[in-house]
C-alpha cells in the first residue's frame, strides 16, 4: 500500500484546524487505498494551535506534528517537514482552507500515471486586495525576466511532490530559502492542475505586504545575478555620458571660448543622481553579501522543541 503524506505548514491556525482536519479526514475515507500521514509544522504559533494540534494527535493516530522552538517561517517549516515525512509522495497544503483538499484525488490519480511534481495553478485569488493581486503579478513577471528557470505564475505551495522530488528537495540546506524556486530548479516531471482559490475560513493572512515584500526580494536574489548587472549597466551608462559631456565642454571651449561659470541647480542634481546611483549598487551588492554572510555562518535552518511521528 503506498503511503501518501499531507504536510501543514501552522502559524496561528488555531480556528482553522478543526474545520480542516473534518475536510481531510473525509478525503481519507474517500480513498482507503492509501496508507496516510497528515503532519503538521507548528512554526512558533502565539495563539492556541499547538494545542488545537495535540488534540487532534489525540483522537487520530495518523495526525503527527512537529512544533518549532520559534517561528522560523513558513520556508524553514516547510523544510522541516520534508526532512520527518514518511510517505511515497507528500502533499503541500495550507492551514487556512484557501486550497481545497478536494483537489488531492485527481493529483493522486496525475502522480499514478508517472508525474512526479504535480503543481496547482490558482484561477482566481479571492480574498486577496488589488494591490496584493497586482504586485504578485508584477514579481512573478520580474522574476521571470531575470531568472534562467521558468517561472511558475500564480502557483503557490499546493502541490503533490513524489519522494525523488522530497529527497532533492532535502539536499538543499540555503539559509535563505526560496521553496517555489526550489521546486522548478530541482526540475522532474511536472504537470499542472488548476483550483479556484477559497476566501480564509477564519482570521486574516500572517503575511503582510512587507513580509511580501521580502520573501519577494529572497526571490529574486536567491535564483537571478540579473540585479549586479544591472547595476553594473547603469554604472557603465552614467560613466559613458560623463565621458561624452566631458568631450562636448572640452572640444565647446576650444572652440567657443568657454562660458561664465553658471549651471549650480544642474550640478547638484547630477551629483545627487550619481550619489543615488552609487547608493542603489552598493545596496544590491549589500543584499547578496548578506546573503553569504547568513550562509556562512552555517547554522541549522530550524529547531524542534517537540515532535510526534508514527515513525521514527
Amino acid at each position: 500500500m503506498k503511503k501518501v503524506s499531507i504536510l501543514i505548514p501552522c502559524y496561528n491556525e488555531e480556528q482553522s484546524l478543526p474545520m480542516l482536519y473534518a475536510r481531510l479526514a473525509e478525503l481519507c475515507r474517500s480513498l482507503p487505498q492509501y496508507d496516510w500521514e497528515i503532519l503538521l509544522i507548528n512554526d512558533g504559533s502565539s495563539d492556541n494551535t499547538l494545542a488545537a494540534i495535540r488534540q487532534l494527535r489525540q483522537q487520530d493516530k495518523r495526525v503527527c506534528y512537529i512544533d518549532l522552538s520559534r517561528n522560523f517561517g513558513k520556508e524553514c517549516a516547510m523544510l522541516a517537514g520534508f526532512d520527518h515525512v514518511t510517505g511515497d509522495c507528500v502533499i503541500i497544503l495550507d492551514a487556512d482552507l484557501q486550497q481545497p483538499p478536494e483537489s488531492i484525488p485527481h493529483m493522486l490519480e496525475l502522480w499514478e500515471q508517472g508525474y512526479e511534481d504535480v503543481y496547482a495553478r490558482r484561477l482566481s485569488r479571492s480574498g486577496e486586495s488589488w494591490l496584493r493581486r497586482k504586485f504578485s503579478l508584477w514579481f512573478y513577471g520580474l522574476l521571470q525576466k531575470f531568472s534562467k528557470d521558468d517561472v511558475l505564475r500564480n502557483v503557490g505551495d499546493f502541490r503533490l511532490l513524489d519522494r525523488k522530488c522530497i529527497d532533492a528537495l532535502r539536499q538543499v540546506r540555503e539559509q535563505e530559502r526560496y521553496t517555489k524556486g526550489l521546486f522548478v530548479w530541482i526540475g522532474y516531471r511536472k504537470i499542472e492542475v488548476t483550483y479556484e482559490q477559497a476566501e480564509r475560513a477564519v482570521g486574516k493572512s500572517s503575511f503582510s505586504f512587507l513580509r511580501l515584500l521580502n520573501l519577494a526580494i529572497d526571490g529574486i536574489t536567491s535564483f537571478s545575478t540579473a540585479p549586479l548587472r544591472i547595476s553594473t549597466v547603469i554604472g557603465l551608462i552614467v560613466s559613458l555620458s560623463a565621458l561624452a559631456y566631458m568631450l562636448y565642454v572640452f572640444v565647446k571651449t576650444l572652440v567657443m571660448g568657454g562660458d561664465p561659470v553658471q549651471g549650480f541647480p544642474t550640478l547638484i542634481i547630477v551629483m545627487l543622481f550619481l550619489g543615488g546611483v552609487q547608493l542603489l549598487s552598493l545596496g544590491i551588492i549589500g543584499e547578496y553579501l548578506a546573503r553569504i554572510f547568513n550562509e556562512t555562518k552555517n547554522r541549522p535552518v530550524y529547531l524542534i522543541r517537540e515532535k510526534a511521528m508514527n515513525q521514527e
